[in-house]
């Protein structure tokens, strides 16, 4: 898990320098073609194709949904917003998926669990500031990505079994894509791509297919409320990335909340441990940033 959310940091750290020469309209465009071709000639090989009408499935509909405009306000947060900050707040997903399987699915919550939560969004609140000196108002669009990631993990919850991954994946690529495309001229149109960004996407293809093994390979094998926490760690990629690569320095009140909001993740995590929840929904839904797979 720790070696995912480093590839998922670095894909994140690539975006952002790519943005800085084509919008990320451009950017979901370019990737999501690579990706379809890939996925579809897996997707086949697996004899995962179905009919394209498993789309109008409420479940899926909403998985689709979800991941479409997750990845559109992540890419524009993550453009426009230190690194840090934008990973800071996405930290914030797996409470927010704890509140809403608690409002939807009625999972109990416990009280404890409800005041890690509470105190997860205050988190949010002081590196979002609203009204006080420093706020940004992408920082709105890093919790709308929150929001809609939350719907995109608790719907795929929802989706019957006998619907393979790999076609819900190929089906929510070729809709991000499109989504790319359709955004790319209002956001100030096609900008030909040079060799050093098409090797940095190309990189970034390769970063995401390590980030998804790993996580895999986290989930079936580790214990799930173990190997959740460790989702964290790409917190600290994001610091030291931030800094490096594009000389952020993070403030006190941002430090300040992406603690509060990390403790109160992890002790989230731990209350699901000692309670014996074999498949916690906050942990065993995938939690990761949206990139339109």
């Amino acid at each position: 898990m720790a070696v995912a959310m480093a590839a998922f940091t670095i894909n994140d750290a690539i975006t952002k320098t790519v943005t800085s020469e084509m919008n990320f309209g451009e950017v979901i465009l370019l990737r999501g073609m690579v990706a379809i071709v890939l996925i579809a000639a897996l997707a086949y090989h697996q004899r995962a194709i179905r009919p394209l009408r498993t789309l109008m499935m409420k479940p899926v509909a909403l998985r689709v949904a979800g991941e479409v405009g997750g990845t559109l306000s992540f890419l524009a947060a993550i453009a426009n917003l230190p690194l840090a900050n934008t990973a800071a707040i996405f930290q914030a997903l797996p409470l927010a998926i704890t509140l809403g399987a608690a409002v939807i699915f009625g999972e109990p919550v416990g009280w404890r669990r409800w005041l890690a939560i509470v105190a997860g969004f205050i988190g949010v609140l002081i590196i979002v500031r609203p009204g006080l000196e420093g706020f940004n108002q992408f920082s709105l669009l890093a919790l709308v990505a929150v929001v809609f990631c939350a719907v995109r993990d608790l719907a795929t919850k929802r989706i019957p079994v006998e619907i393979p991954s790999l076609f819900i994946t190929l089906l929510t690529t070729i809709t991000v894509t499109m989504a790319g495309a359709l955004v790319l001229f209002p956001l100030g149109g096609w900008t030909p791509p040079s060799g050093r960004s098409l090797a940095l996407l190309a990189l970034a293809a390769v970063l995401l297919l390590i980030g998804y093994q790993c996580v895999i390979m986290a989930l079936r094998v580790g214990d799930i409320s173990a190997v959740a926490p460790f989702r964290y760690s790409a917190l600290l990629w994001a610091l030291l990335l931030g800094y490096l690569v594009f000389g952020d320095v993070p403030d006190a009140l941002m430090v300040t909340g992406a603690s509060i909001i990390v403790l109160s993740g992890l002790y989230a995590f731990y209350r699901e441990r000692i309670r014996n929840r074999l498949q916690p929904v906050a942990a065993s839904t995938s939690g990761l940033p949206p990139d339109g797979l």
